[in-house]
C-alpha cells in the first residue's frame, strides 16, 4: 500500500547546507488546538502536503481536535492526530473518535501513544493494546513512540529494558500490516546519543523508520522548561551548558548544530534509521516553520519512499 512515493531530489536551495535541506524534505510539526487556532492560514507557513500532527492533551475535547484536523485537512495537509491509550476510557470511545476523524476530516494516519498521564482512565495502557482492538486496520500510516533517552514512566530502574520489548512487538506487527509505521521520538538536543540509539535499533533488528524530534526555535528558559516537564534526560546538559554561556544566554536556541551533525552522518552513511524531522514548535509554529523554509524545509517532498514493499 503506498502512501507517499516520492523519489525525485530537488535541487539544492543556494546558501542552505545541502545535507540539512536533504534531511528537512518531509518534515512534519506538532500543533495543539489552541495553538492551531493562533494561525489565521497554515498555507503560507508550511508546504502542501506536510505532515500535522495533533497533539491530544489531557482535557482536550474531541471535538476540538477533530475540529482542528478538519481545518488542516481543508488547507491541503495530512494531519496525524494523537491516540493517547491512558486517556481513553474504552474501546467504544476508540471507536467513536476514530469514526468522527474518518468521517469529518478523512483521517487515514495516527500517532499511537501511551500518553503522559500515570493513572489510565479505562481499558488501555499502551499504544500495543490499541492497535490489537483492530480499529486502525485500514490506516495509511501508524507511528509509535520513540524515547532515544529512555523513559523512567515505563522503565522506571533507568533501562529501557520494557521499552525495547515494546519497540520489539510493534517491529513484529509492522511485518504483518499493510499500514505504513515509524517511530516518532521525543525532542532531543545531542546527536550523539541519538546516533548511538537510532543503530541500537538497527543492531536489535528494530527497522523502523525514524522520525526524529526536533525541538523548534525558542528561548532558552522555555526549552529548559519543556525539557524537564517531558522528561528529556542527558541531551538537557546540552542546554544547561548554553545557559552557562553569558554570551549565548539570551539568544533564542535554534536546532542547527543538532540537525547539521545528524544530517552530515545520514549523508555518510545513507542505511541510517533516521528517515525525517519531527517539529515540536515550542518558540511558536510561525517561529518553527520560518525557519524550516530558511533552512530548505520547503524545497520538496520526501526523497524517501514511503512505499510498502
Amino acid at each position: 500500500m503506498a502512501l507517499f512515493n516520492f523519489r525525485r531530489e530537488a535541487p539544492a536551495t543556494p546558501g542552505v547546507n545541502p545535507e540539512v535541506e536533504a534531511l528537512l524534505r518531509g518534515y512534519s510539526i506538532e500543533v495543539m488546538p489552541r495553538t492551531a487556532e493562533k494561525v489565521d492560514d497554515f498555507r503560507p507557513l508550511l508546504p502542501r502536503g506536510t505532515r500535522v500532527y495533533i497533539a491530544h492533551i489531557e482535557g482536550t475535547l474531541i471535538e476540538d481536535m477533530v475540529a482542528t484536523a478538519r481545518r488542516l485537512h481543508a488547507e491541503g495537509y495530512v494531519v496525524m492526530p494523537h491516540f493517547p491509550a491512558r486517556i481513553i476510557k474504552s474501546r467504544e470511545q476508540l471507536a467513536d473518535w476514530i469514526a468522527r476523524y474518518q468521517g469529518e476530516a478523512d483521517v487515514r494516519q495516527a500517532l499511537l501513544l501511551g500518553g503522559g498521564v500515570s493513572t489510565p482512565a479505562g481499558e488501555f495502557d499502551s499504544s500495543m493494546q490499541m492497535i490489537e482492538t483492530g480499529l486502525f486496520d485500514g490506516f495509511d500510516r501508524l507511528h509509535v513512540a520513540g524515547h532515544p533517552e529512555g523513559n523512567k514512566d515505563i522503565d522506571a530502574d533507568g533501562s529501557d529494558r520494557m521499552v525495547m520489548q515494546a519497540l520489539t512487538w510493534k517491529q513484529a506487527f509492522s511485518e504483518r500490516t499493510d499500514a505504513q509505521m515509524a517511530i516518532a521520538t521525543q525532542f532531543c538536543f545531542e546527536a550523539d546519543p541519538v546516533i548511538a540509539w537510532a543503530d541500537r535499533l538497527a543492531a536489535e533488528g528494530i527497522a523502523l523508520p525514524i522520525h526524529i524530534g526536533v525541538a523548534g526555535p525558542a528561548k532558552l528558559q522555555t526549552l529548559i522548561k519543556f525539557a524537564i516537564a517531558c522528561g528529556v534526560g542527558p541531551s538537557l546538559r546540552v542546554l544547561q551548558k548554553r545557559a552557562m554561556d553569558v554570551t549565548k544566554l539570551l539568544l533564542p536556541y535554534e536546532p542547527t548544530e543538532f540537525l547539521g551533525a545528524l544530517a552530515a552522518h545520514k549523508a555518510r552513511h545513507p542505511g541510517f534509521g533516521i528517515e525525517a524531522v519531527h517539529f515540536f514548535p515550542l518558540g511558536g509554529i510561525k517561529t518553527n516553520a520560518t525557519w524550516a523554509i530558511d533552512h530548505g524545509g520547503a524545497s520538496g517532498q520526501p526523497a524517501h519512499s514511503s512505499e510498502k514493499g
